[in-house]
């Protein structure tokens, strides 16, 4: 997989300073003016744009493993770490001020809604609205720099109309490899999906723009010298205007379609058109660009496109075929949820922070959603546990029943998800599921992945995970992965608290069997404190703590104070992760950056944006 994707960046990277010698604009026989030779010069200077800042992540992704890793080995057998402890003054307040800063005040993943069914989209962080306002003053400069705006007025609208043509050509590049989920750069920056997925539509909006300033450059001189006539002649008699029309129609298509309103009101409508868009726009520009230099640039766009697509569709053939396919047992759990348990053709050994995307043809057709990968029966099989267990987080009339039913065939490898009901995909599988003798049902399945880069927590002597409802999907794998180093001495970590918010007791069974192994780990006890809040009991009875690793409180948490409780106590350096609500997310974040300049933490967020 790594190799993959690393060979799809230097494909990449090959193409665009291999192609970036071309350029310029439609220069006719006497060969290149200086104006097209300027042209060229700026697809270089935006070429090496983006391979600075490629190398800029790369370099501090590489930096921030070096003093983890060093962090890592010294912490093996040291218990108490104090010298991990303190932050570093500065690059404390940056992470503060710039790198985890949200762009105002302390809202970021907290959604805009006008209704709870009309979401409008959140705000960038600090370090992402940076990034996009310096990508998008580039692009502005880069369109208007050394254009003779005093000369006459044909000459000025001929070289801005090629100048953005040509841009907006080599922008398309950027743009495609950001989209496609084997964007190499995820795993070789440590960026999110989430902030490339975010960079990719606002390169998307500096296309539309420059391809719209393109053909208004040509259409106003056009209109003022000869009339809307000759606008319409030129359309239906030039293959050439024809197509550009064409592409510049289907720009403009993806952007009025792309808005967070729609995107999340009608997903699966919005992106069998986003692809359908994008495949016209693409084979316009294509036979727009007919013998002229700039169709190289898109040689090096359907190349990206083909091999990413390429990529995933021999993904999903070497998971799932063989050995009787893939197959989805699907089990309805109380509070509106389902446990999926795959049974793959061909598995991979799971960590932490990993991701798939789902399909189930007899529901979605070809259709694909993400989940998180909450358990590996390869990793660490399931027991039937009689011994030290906290009987209290499970209610004891459904712990044996549970146990049996939950018990799986030992010579098949399998892998996990919790899946909430909501609307469309998910729905449909909840009802096809609840429909079924015991709420279980059994189909074919295909599995595309795992995605996601690594986000191990091992280097950490304290991690402090939060989650909301299905967000612990995120969280298992680190406890589980951390107690496990923690038994065999190989990680940093000698503290886990694990903050789960949940709405009602029911909701507990969703992790039961796995939570039931966890808590039968050898040095449990030592290493894990559990927190569940309940914010919506239906009675003061249904809430107990039955001991003093494993507390239950009514409503919901002070995140603050839990924090500051653990700073007391802190071993090392310290991870505040959380994967919930974008409230939560907010308030974790909150809390994390107060204290980054008196103790040493990272903040990790798990969010997936679309």
């Amino acid at each position: 997989m790594a190799f993959s994707t690393l060979r799809l960046l230097l494909l990449a990277g090959f193409v665009i300073s291999a192609l970036a010698q071309h350029g310029g604009g439609g220069h006719g026989e006497d060969g290149p003016t200086p104006a097209d030779l300027k042209n060229v010069d700026f697809t270089k200077w935006l070429s090496w744009t983006w391979a600075v800042l490629a190398a800029f992540f790369i370099g501090f992704r590489l930096t921030i493993y070096l003093v983890n890793h060093i962090r890592h080995l010294a912490c093996l057998t040291n218990d108490k770490q104090t010298y991990f402890a303190t932050p570093d003054s500065l690059y404390g307040k940056l992470k503060r001020w710039f790198i985890v800063a949200p762009l105002w005040r302390t809202r970021h993943h907290r959604e805009f809604r006008l209704s709870q069914a009309i979401n409008i989209g959140t705000l960038p962080s600090r370090f992402q609205t940076f990034f996009l306002s310096g990508y998008v003053a580039t692009n502005t400069a880069f369109c208007v720099l050394s254009i003779d705006w005093s000369g006459e007025y044909e000459t000025v609208a001929r070289e801005l109309r090629n100048r953005t043509g040509v841009l907006a050509v080599v922008n398309m590049i950027p743009l495609f490899l950001l989209a496609g989920r084997n964007n190499p750069l995820i795993n070789l920056t440590g960026l999110s999906f989430d902030t490339y997925n975010l960079i990719h539509r606002w390169i998307g909006r500096i296309v539309v723009l420059e391809a719209v300033c393109h053909t208004l450059a040509w259409m106003i001189p056009k209109v003022h010298t000869k009339g809307w006539a000759a606008v319409s002649g030129s359309v239906n008699h030039s293959n050439f205007i024809m197509s550009g029309t064409i592409g510049v129609v289907a720009f403009v298509f993806l952007l009025l379609q792309s808005p967070s309103v729609l995107r999340h009101a009608f997903y699966e409508t919005f992106l069998h058109g986003h692809i359908l868009g994008a495949a016209l726009a693409v084979g316009a520009v294509w036979v727009h660009l007919k013998d002229r230099p700039q169709r190289s640039f898109l040689v090096a766009v359907i190349a990206i496109w083909v091999i990413e697509r390429t990529l995933r569709l021999g993904m999903i053939v070497y998971r799932n075929v063989g050995s009787g396919g893939t197959k989805a047992d699907v089990e309805v759990l109380p509070g509106d949820a389902l446990r999926i348990t795959l049974r793959v053709a061909r598995p991979w050994r799971f960590r932490p922070g990993q991701h798939v995307y789902l399909y189930i043809p007899s529901i979605g057709w070809w259709t694909s959603h993400p989940f998180s990968l909450i358990w590996s029966e390869e990793e660490m099989p399931v027991e039937e546990v009689a011994g030290d267990i906290e009987k209290g987080f499970i209610p004891p009339s459904t712990m044996t029943t549970n146990v049996a039913s939950s018990a799986l065939e030992p010579h098949k490898t399998t892998m996990s998800l919790i899946v909430r009901r909501r609307t469309g995909f998910t729905d449909k599988l909840f009802r096809a599921a609840d429909a079924k003798i015991g709420g279980k049902l059994t189909t074919t399945a295909l599995v595309e992945g795992p995605y996601g880069h690594d986000e191990s927590l091992q280097t950490y002597g304290t991690a402090m995970l939060f989650a909301t409802g299905v967000g612990i999907t995120h969280q298992v794998p680190h406890v589980r992965g951390l107690l496990r180093g923690y038994a065999n001495g190989t990680v940093a970590t000698r503290k886990v608290v694990l903050v789960w918010i949940i709405q009602a007791p029911e909701h507990l069974e969703w992790i039961r069997p796995w939570m039931m192994s966890i808590l039968a780990m050898p040095h449990r006890r030592q290493a894990l404190k559990v927190l569940l809040f309940v914010t919506r009991p239906r009675s003061t009875k249904e809430i107990h703590s039955p001991s003093a690793s494993v507390q239950m409180y009514p409503g919901k948490p002070n995140v603050e104070a839990l924090v500051d409780q653990e700073i007391e106590s802190q071993v090392g350096a310290m991870a505040v992760s959380v994967c919930g609500t974008g409230g939560l997310a907010d308030d974790v974040r909150r809390a994390a950056r107060r204290r980054m300049t008196t103790s040493n933490i990272d903040f990790v967020e798990e969010a997936f944006s679309w």
